[in-house]
């Protein structure tokens, strides 16, 4: 039976290729292979890397040591431990953060999940994937998280062990989008807890927050806040986009 269907497969695989041919995530133009970039989006993103922020992950001009950091984390170090992302906050990874968070796009974690893995270096080694959660209002009206679809995306992927349900969200906050940073962080100030009966399981773990979107980083700093009160070692951040400081396109 399992040789049948296998064959069946390669059989109608020409057939699904032709009738529904691979698309560009961004522009959706026809592509060679699923989760593909045509060349137009793919030289549209920016792929980050270089000198940058030991801990938040900001782009800088020089960084002389490993351990450089940005002014913001000198002034106000933030409560996790490091951020990493795939691209630099733009029109093409804008257009993917929009289609996975309100157009009902679920592949499109998968595209995000493989660019985060190759940008998380050895983050991902031996951690629990905790998704930054949505308040159960949100997650009703929306019907799934997306930094959930992402996380699954990285596990099936061969990385981290998931843990859906690690960080809570215990109040609703309001929408972050057009707040400035202090604002933010009123915002979800106290909005994230750790069930008291996961805590015993966290003692000395390392925990990989999942996002899609990195702006000032409000959001997570709260969440890792939470988990290194309940008793986590180490809290890093990985996400498939961070806004530069320097840019002017926010989410």
């Amino acid at each position: 039976m399992i040789r049948l269907f296998a064959r069946l497969h390669t059989l109608a695989s020409p057939i699904l290729t032709y009738a529904l041919p691979a698309r560009c995530p961004g522009c959706g133009v026809i592509v060679q292979e699923d989760h593909s970039f045509c060349l137009a989006c793919w030289q549209a993103l920016d792929f980050l890397g270089g000198p940058a922020c030991s801990v938040c992950g900001e782009p800088l001009a020089l960084a002389f040591h490993d351990d450089a950091r940005c002014g913001a984390c000198l002034a106000d170090p933030p409560a996790y431990d490091h951020v990493r992302a795939a691209v630099a906050y733009g029109p093409i990874a804008r257009a993917l953060a929009l289609k996975l968070k309100y157009g009902r796009r679920p592949g499109i974690a998968t595209t995000m999940a493989r660019h985060m893995r190759r940008a998380s270096g050895d983050m991902l080694r031996d951690t629990l994937l905790a998704p930054v959660p949505l308040h159960r209002g949100r997650l009703w009206a929306r019907g799934y998280n997306q930094a959930a679809l992402i996380a699954r995306a990285l596990v099936r992927l061969g990385e981290g062990e998931l843990a859906l349900d690690l960080v809570e969200r215990r109040r609703a906050t309001p929408m972050l989008r057009g707040l400035g940073r202090s604002a933010r962080a009123r915002a979800v100030a106290g909005a994230f807890t750790v069930d008291s009966r996961r805590r015993a399981g966290l003692k000395g773990r390392r925990i990989v927050l999942i996002d899609d979107v990195y702006t000032t980083g409000a959001t997570v700093k709260a969440c890792a806040r939470a988990l290194k009160r309940a008793g986590a070692a180490r809290v890093d951040v990985l996400c498939w986009a961070r806004v530069v400081r320097d840019s002017d396109t926010m989410r």
